[in-house]
């Protein structure tokens, strides 16, 4: 499967000054926590996530955010829309991916979830949603506009069972995309990972088109967030931290990150984190 259409990615030529991009072949250890619980790890992902945006304040006028709708980030997102002594006001809100062909108003959408958990609590500045049909390509290339305007500072996203980073799935995937947001085909793994997770009845009922935003354009930013709760991310996860970085595994590009931090609990650890300190 190949991508259907895709826009460049403007950010990649104008981004953040003094952090060059790192090669794709180098690896850095993200930061690890793990802890007993989903919602233990959700709090702590939160009060990170809050204290960077909080440093970000300080020294900046704005900040700007891109969240995953799925929910792995269920917890942590109640959690940091419960936190205090943040001017949501001086924030801007986008999103990493959409699905294609559901009806504006459809429950599913990534935009109405997030919506739903975070969106409609708290007074952000600005959200911006991946829009609708007719025209996906035209949409896209908004988007990647409206992303590219400015650097992203802080990103809060999630791994998926088959290493997807937002709808990178393996066969789409390109950790050298000149993209910035692009449509793609989904894989038969991801689509079932939406049944699986209770977001779709059956296989037949998940879109088989989506927007998302690449590999590059989600690493162009300062800061990210990592949360991957589930016995089914395990493997996942092991192969994003020990396996070669490339596209069989997407989510192995965190690696090349200088500021990632990841988040599991103890469904998610694999073996080779198994005497890690777990945090209750």
């Amino acid at each position: 499967m190949q991508p259907v259409a895709s826009h460049s990615l403007r950010s990649r030529v104008k981004c953040r000054p003094g952090r060059p991009w790192m090669s794709m072949t180098a690896s850095v250890t993200p930061s690890i926590a793990t802890f007993k619980t989903r919602d233990a790890m959700g709090r702590a992902a939160a009060a990170d996530v809050a204290a960077a945006l909080r440093d970000h304040l300080g020294r900046q006028s704005n900040v700007r955010m891109i969240f995953a709708a799925a929910p792995s980030q269920a917890e942590m997102l109640d959690a940091l829309a419960r936190e205090r002594d943040i001017d949501w006001r001086r924030v801007t809100a986008f999103h990493m991916d959409e699905y294609l062909g559901l009806p504006a108003d459809a429950p599913e959408r990534f935009g109405a979830w997030l919506t739903r958990h975070l969106f409609s609590r708290i007074a952000f500045g600005a959200v911006h949603l991946i829009g609708q049909e007719p025209d996906p390509e035209r949409e896209a290339a908004r988007y990647a506009a409206l992303l590219g305007e400015a650097p992203i500072d802080i990103i809060c996203l999630g791994i998926g069972v088959n290493g997807h980073l937002a709808f990178n799935d393996p066969p789409v995937a390109d950790l050298h995309d000149t993209k910035s947001v692009k449509i793609v085909e989904l894989d038969a793994v991801c689509r079932q990972q939406q049944v699986d997770d209770e977001c779709f009845p059956t296989l037949g009922d998940v879109p088989a088109h989506a927007i998302t935003l690449t590999i590059p354009r989600l690493l162009d930013a300062d800061r990210l967030f990592c949360v991957v709760p589930g016995a089914s991310k395990r493997a996942a996860v092991e192969r994003s931290l020990y396996g070669p970085i490339g596209t069989e595994c997407p989510a192995s590009a965190l690696r090349t990150h200088p500021r990632c931090a990841l988040y599991l609990d103890q469904d998610s650890t694999p073996p080779q984190l198994s005497l890690t300190p777990v945090r209750a």
